[in-house]
């Protein structure tokens, strides 16, 4: 997702964009301590900005802060990601059955060229940047719902943290081909004003990526059949190696 933002960006967005690209890509790692010295000189970031974005950071959950102790990335249970993906599975799927009866003709066209920039250069599909020059598929679709409540949620209050985890799903060879394909078959049913479909195929879509990060982070025990996906989920998990995971 990219999170829309119509005001200049100021010395404390810049430092908070910066920070957050490099804990969704994983340059800096869950439980990594932050430094402020060594974050201002790697960043070229003022102390009074990067102090501001740290506090913001930690109100969205990317950074935990101990008294005494100080920055550290946030480490994440398997149990809060999958609450995250069911989150995001419920509340995507209701802002594309949304969309696909508020968006007009016209945004409908420019959503599906968005997958042409997506398919002709795949990185800006990632989310990699919180400030990519192509807009994110996602927060198209969650922006054309017009609910404000929705787009505060899935695109403020959750968007780093959803984003984390869509980057490393995202990162397992062959499945950036398959999302995009996924996109499409969405946008297709959007465009046709079958909201209903829509919104079963970007929940299917949702599940889909997060069973494949499930499996990329060795969790075993999820094992009853989801017949949407053809795949298996539920029951809380057991790791082959650990309890926390963050995007790497």
């Amino acid at each position: 997702m990219t999170a829309s933002n119509d005001k200049p960006e100021t010395l404390a967005d810049r430092a908070y964009n910066l920070i957050a690209d490099a804990i969704v890509r994983g340059d800096l790692k869950a439980g990594e301590r932050l430094s402020e010295v060594a974050l201002a000189e790697r960043f070229a970031i003022k102390r009074g900005p990067l102090r501001e974005a740290l506090r913001r950071l930690e109100g969205r959950k990317l950074v935990v802060v101990r008294p005494n102790a100080g920055a550290r990335v946030a480490s994440l249970s398997m149990r809060d990601v999958i609450e995250l993906y069911e989150i995001r599975e419920n509340l995507e799927a209701l802002a594309c059955q949304l969309a696909t009866e508020r968006m007009p003709d016209g945004d409908l066209e420019r959503l599906i060229a968005l997958l042409d920039i997506h398919d002709d250069d795949p990185v800006s599909g990632r989310a990699y940047s919180r400030t990519a020059a192509a807009p994110d598929f996602h927060t198209a679709v969650i922006e054309g719902s017009r609910n404000n409540q929705l787009i505060g949620l899935l695109c403020g209050e959750l968007f780093d943290l959803l984003r984390i985890y869509r980057v490393k799903s995202s990162g397992q060879q062959g499945r950036t081909e398959v999302a995009f394909g996924e996109h499409r078959e969405i946008a297709l049913s959007m465009k046709a004003r079958d909201g209903e479909r829509a919104a079963y195929l970007m929940r299917r879509h949702i599940r889909k990526s997060r069973n494949n990060l499930l499996r990329i982070e060795g969790v075993t025990s999820l094992i009853v059949s989801d017949a949407e996906t053809g795949e298996t989920t539920r029951q809380l998990p057991a790791r082959a190696n650990g309890n926390t995971v963050h995007g790497t």
